[in-house]
C-alpha cells in the first residue's frame, strides 16, 4: 500500500515508536526491506538519495518505477521516499516519477537561502500529494559517507521558525549522529532533541541511524524521534554474509545477501517499534 510520509509519520507519532527509513538503490535491498516489514506487519519508508546516482548505484527514472510498484502490492503501508534532494529540478523530476515523499537537503546553504528554496519544495510537492522532509543544521558528513564541513546542531528556536515558515511535514536534525559507519561511539545531545520536540509540531527525523545502540535508539524515540534512516549496517550484514564464500551460481549469492539484510532489518524494525503503544 502506497502512502505518503505524513501518513506514515502520524502513525509513528500515535503510537509513540520510530518509523524505519531504508536506502533500496537495487532490487535486493528493496526485497529485503518490504519482506521485512510485511513479516513483522509494520509500515515502512524506502528510499532513494541523489547521491546514489553520483555513487554509481542507480539512476533515479530506473529504480523509482521498481520502488513504487513493490511499495503498492505490498500487504503494509510503504512511503516511496526521495532522500538528499539538493537540486530542486531532481526534486520534481522525483515527484513527476511519482515518490511520496521527498526531502530538500538545503543544509549546506545559508539559512536564508536554505528557507526560501525549502518552500519552494513543499509548494511543489503539495501539487502531487507528496510531503516533504527538511533539514536545518548539518550532519557534517554527507549522505554515501563523503565529506561536508563541520557538524553544526541544530538550534531549537531555529528550528521552530524553519518549521512554521516552510510547511515542512517532517523535521531533520542534527543531535550528534553521522552518515557512514562510526569509527567511535556516537556522542547524542538527547536534551536537544526534547527541546526540539516541544517547540514543533511535526515528527523529527534521525539521520544516520545504523550503528546507534539500542539505548540510544530507545531513548531518542522516548523523546519524539519518529523517523530513523537505516542503511550502512543494513549493507555490511549483506556483505559480511557472501564475503569469503564461493558460489557456483550468482543467484545463490544473491540470496544470501537479501536473507542477511532482511534479517538486520526486522531487528531494526523490533527495535524502532519496541517502545509502541498497543493499540
Amino acid at each position: 500500500m502506497l502512502v505518503n510520509l505524513k501518513n506514515i509519520l502520524n502513525i509513528a507519532e500515535a503510537k509513540k515508536c520510530a518509523i524505519g527509513s531504508f536506502n533500496t538503490p537495487n532490487f535486493e535491498s528493496l526485497k529485503a526491506v518490504i519482506s521485512a516489514a510485511e513479516e513483522k506487519n509494520q509500515p515502512v519508508i524506502i528510499m532513494h538519495a541523489q547521491v546514489h546516482e553520483e555513487m554509481g548505484l542507480c539512476q533515479m527514472e530506473e529504480i523509482a518505477p521498481i520502488m513504487l510498484f513493490m511499495a503498492e502490492k505490498s500487504s503494509v503501508p510503504v512511503c516511496a521516499h526521495l532522500d538528499h534532494g539538493t537540486d530542486l529540478d531532481y526534486i520534481k523530476r522525483g515527484l513527476e516519477l511519482g515518490f511520496t515523499s521527498v526531502m530538500y537537503d538545503g543544509s549546506t546553504l545559508s539559512n536564508e537561502e536554505n528557507f526560501a528554496k525549502t518552500l519552494i519544495a513543499v509548494e511543489m510537492a503539495a501539487r502531487y500529494g507528496a510531503s516533504v522532509e527538511a533539514e536545518i543544521g548539518s550532519m557534517g558528513a554527507r549522505e554515501g559517507g563523503t565529506a561536508g564541513g563541520e557538524s553544526i546542531y541544530t538550534e531549537p528556536a531555529l528550528a521552530k521558525k524553519f518549521v512554521e515558515e516552510t510547511g515542512i511535514d517532517a523535521l531533520a536534525c542534527a543531535f550528534g549522529t553521522a552518515h557512514g559507519i562510526y569509527n567511535t561511539t556516537p556522542k547524542l545531545d538527547f536534551n536537544r532533541v526534547s527541546e526540539i520536540y516541544s517547540l514543533i509540531d511535526v515528527p523529527m527525523v534521525m539521520h544516520g541511524g545504523s550503528g546507534v545502540s539500542k539505548a540510544d535508539y530507545m531513548e531518542v524515540i522516548k523523546r519524539g524521534i519518529r523517523k530513523i534512516n537505516y542503511y550502512t549496517y543494513m549493507s555490511k550484514a549483506g556483505g559480511e554474509a557472501i564475503s569469503n564464500k564461493t558460489y557456483s551460481q550468482f543467484h545463490d549469492c544473491v540470496n544470501e545477501a537479501i536473507n542477511a539484510m532482511k534479517s538486520d532489518v526486522i531487528k531494526a524494525i523490533e527495535t524502532f517499534n519496541e517502545s509502541a503503544k498497543n493499540e
